[in-house]
């Protein structure tokens, strides 16, 4: 039987210490086909979700049946639930749900163009909204927005170019819309140890954090 909660992690995005079960052989051939750069990030990330999630669904790290090849979003096999991941900076945030999710991670202090982000990006009357705040006020309101959207579109199974414009988050009514579907799934944001982190989906909002 599935755990019932969604659960929710934020983890350094460093590589597992000795004796640490790792990757599989697929992931490990995957990260092998990787630039340099990027390998690390993703043996850690893949390392940290099966160690975070396998113990929920009582399995050993080595034997939950996850399916993350490089640039794609992972999934678990049928009737095993839901997993998102989102990496900023040194950080990753992880989700496991009986449900499908999204969540992404911004630090809380990033310095964005936040008019010029939300002229762009955003719909009008969102943007509008988001224009008439103090302008000390405007970054922050932006990536509590963002960090929603993103979320979305992971729940969604969509992508940023495709379907950014086309979220609305009303911070006034508490609700995050798609105006071409009519989607309004439950969406949060809660920042935790300076980071926000944002997650879409049925569960999304009764969720535990550790």
């Amino acid at each position: 039987m599935l755990h019932p909660s969604t659960h929710y992690w934020l983890r350094p995005l460093t590589a597992p210490g000795e004796g640490v079960v790792g990757l599989s052989r697929q992931e490990q051939a995957w990260a092998e086909r990787l630039p340099l750069a990027l390998q690390a990030r993703y043996r850690a990330s893949r390392c940290l979700l099966r160690q975070c999630v396998a113990p929920l669904l009582g399995l050993a790290a080595d034997a939950l049946p996850l399916h993350s090849p490089p640039g794609e979003a992972p999934r678990l096999a049928h009737g095993h639930g839901h997993v998102s991941l989102s990496h900023s900076g040194g950080q990753l945030l992880l989700a496991w749900s009986p449900a499908p999710i999204g969540v992404d991670l911004e630090w809380a202090q990033r310095p964005v163009a936040a008019a010029a982000l939300a002229r762009r990006f955003y719909p009008p009357q969102e943007a509008a909204r988001l224009l008439a705040l103090p302008a000390a006020d405007q970054p922050r309101a932006l990536l509590e927005s963002w960090v929603r959207k993103e979320a979305a579109i992971k729940w969604q199974g969509s992508s940023l170019a495709a379907d950014l414009r086309h979220w609305l988050w009303d911070a006034d009514g508490g609700q995050l819309r798609h105006l071409l579907r009519g989607w309004a799934p439950p969406a949060l944001c809660r920042e935790w140890d300076g980071w926000l982190c944002g997650a879409v989906g049925d569960a999304a909002d009764a969720g535990i954090w550790g």
